[in-house]
């Protein structure tokens, strides 16, 4: 199937075992009657996500739904196919700068994940996040805050040519978003958020965050996943008493890692409840127009040094 040509593009993405692809208008409309959506242990959210998300990687959820199906002709292991995951940013500041008025973590949270498989057909997803803002919204929450990114992210993958023999290729995970998704469910646009550097595997098209090496650099809970992470990218594994902060200095240069300059992610946000209480829900940020796929075609990922 061919690849969008623009983040904005009307094909919607999905993603199975890893691997994405792109599912259009044009092969059959999505038909809400054949799906429901449903509250989800975080176990099963968590399977889910790792199983088909190309990050493999969970955020620090408080909630989580499933989208399900019940046409088998769609689905080959089961009715689950896509998860809505509300989850803790690692700073309250995320929440608090756009629902000051909120309790962050019990009254706000930031949408941390959002897959869909191939299962899916096309225009789905403003249903789907319909359907848990309202289950939402009966649960307590009255803002939920989440980012697009704009960044290209491509991966190395190891392939065989015609004849057999080993090749590798690049392909491409994502064009960059500026968040379409959001922007047809009436989503509040408010700006970007900070540009930052930040750590970027080229041959994986992932970003390290600067949580986790610090996680591994001061030996904390979480160290000894964040370094397994490292050795799936493909670093030597840390012999015993080696020094940590050593080692990930060596392992990042393994891996490839590159600093890269971000400009930041488009940053949304959605007030939740009765159409009463949505109105008298402070959005302390300036409210921005929806951005366009030609204010980011032109985005370049730039060295900065290792």
């Amino acid at each position: 199937m061919p690849q969008p040509a623009s983040p904005t593009s009307t094909a919607c993405q999905r993603w199975t075992l890893g691997r994405h692809s792109w599912r259009h208008a044009s092969e059959g409309g999505f038909d809400r009657r054949r799906f429901t959506v449903a509250s989800i242990p975080e176990a099963v959210a968590r399977a889910f996500v790792c199983r088909h998300h190309y990050s493999a990687s969970y955020p620090a959820a408080r909630l989580a739904w499933g989208l399900f199906t019940d046409d088998e002709t769609l689905v080959d292991d089961g009715p689950l196919v896509g998860v809505a995951v509300l989850s803790v940013p690692m700073r309250a500041a995320v929440l608090t700068n756009v629902f000051p008025e909120l309790e962050p973590f019990t009254e706000s949270l930031e949408l941390g994940r959002f897959v869909l498989t191939d299962a899916v057909p096309a225009n789905a997803e403003s249903w789907f996040l319909a359907q848990v803002w309202r289950q939402a919204a009966a649960a307590g929450l009255r803002g939920i805050v989440t980012f697009a990114d704009p960044l290209q992210r491509q991966r190395t993958i190891a392939d065989v040519d015609e004849d057999g023999q080993p090749i590798t290729r690049i392909e491409t995970i994502t064009p960059g978003h500026v968040g379409v998704i959001y922007q047809a469910t009436n989503a509040v646009s408010l700006g970007r958020s900070s540009a930052r550097t930040i750590n970027y595997v080229p041959s994986a098209g992932l970003v390290l965050s600067e949580r986790t090496l610090s996680k591994i650099r001061t030996g904390e809970q979480g160290s000894d996943a964040a370094e397994r992470h490292l050795v799936t990218l493909g670093a030597r594994a840390r012999r015993a008493h080696e020094d940590a902060r050593s080692w990930l200095r060596a392992a990042l240069e393994e891996i490839g890692t590159q600093k890269i300059r971000h400009p930041g992610n488009h940053r949304y946000a959605w007030a939740l409840g009765t159409a009463r209480q949505r109105r008298r829900q402070l959005i302390a940020l300036e409210q921005t127009p929806y951005p366009k796929a030609a204010r980011d075609l032109l985005l370049q990922r730039i060295p900065i040094g290792a």
